[in-house]
């Protein structure tokens, strides 16, 4: 029986996750509202850096899962932290729905805890264990489990999103442009964002977030990496070739933004999760 893998368009890109099918967020700058389905990552950028008002995004109707769900008979859905979007409820709605309309469809709905590289790795191990003919049961199971230890950090070039979203004040935003102060911000364990640490200069974030990597108990042999970059290709590979160096990760994967993503991170952002 063949398995259905949806997502929200929280999951960034790269060869793993480009034929999974998504349920686009929108996203809403002064009065336009963007649906985010293949757009154009730079032109995004600009239309971020030329408003002052407060750039929204809201999460898919219960439709939109339904249009994806209704094709196989057994689904998989894999969403953004239901602590930062009403996206995994909205999932949830769907599956009642579907009870409802399509007895016969199976929709299991999985909490990532995490945004972005975290919720594109956990997209991938569901895909993984869909490809290797796992059962629902045991896909469930290793999924919560691999959920249950994934850990997320990021680090912004700007905080000027977060600011006009909502996120956090202007005044702690323009407090830390002036003070070269940049936050290395992560994941509770249970997908609120809270701040990790605060490192005064990029150069020095950056270092101290490879550092931190060795504070964890990873099996490295055993788990992959993956880097969500905003426009910032080289500052990812940069990143992943100094973590190569100290850490033997069984593999690490680099991932282009979303529009969603972008929206957060903002031009110049990384994410990275483990």
């Amino acid at each position: 029986m063949k398995s259905n893998l949806v997502v929200d368009s929280c999951v960034d890109f790269n060869e793993d996750t480009e034929n999974i099918e998504r349920v686009p967020f929108r996203i809403l700058i002064e009065n336009e509202e963007i649906i985010d389905e293949e757009l154009d990552i730079n032109e995004l950028i600009r239309k971020m850096k030329n408003t002052s008002s407060q750039i929204k995004t809201a999460c898919a109707p219960p439709d939109d899962f339904i249009n994806k769900l209704k094709k196989e008979t057994t689904n998989f859905v894999v969403t953004i932290s239901s602590q930062l979007s009403g996206s995994y409820n909205s999932a949830i709605v769907s599956v009642e729905t579907m009870k409802e309309k399509f007895p016969e469809t199976i929709v299991h709905v999985i909490d990532s805890k995490s945004a972005a590289a975290g919720e594109s790795l956990v997209a991938v191990k569901v895909k993984q264990l869909i490809e290797e003919n796992f059962n629902a049961s045991e896909i469930i199971e290793q999924t919560n489990k691999y959920v249950s230890k994934l850990k997320t950090f990021f680090i912004l070039d700007s905080l000027d999103n977060l600011a006009k979203n909502g996120r956090i004040t202007n005044f702690k935003a323009i407090l830390a442009n002036i003070m070269h102060i940049v936050p290395i911000m992560g994941e509770d364990g249970e997908g609120k964002i809270v701040l990790k640490e605060q490192v005064r200069g990029k150069k020095k974030a950056f270092a101290r977030l490879v550092d931190m990597l060795s504070e964890y108990n990873i099996d490295f042999e055993n788990t992959i990496l993956g880097i969500t970059h905003v426009n910032c290709l080289e500052k990812a590979e940069k990143l992943r070739d100094e973590i190569k160096k100290r850490y033997p990760f069984k593999d690490i994967k680099i991932f282009k933004s979303s529009g969603l993503s972008t929206v957060y991170a903002d031009d110049g952002g990384i994410v990275i999760a483990f």
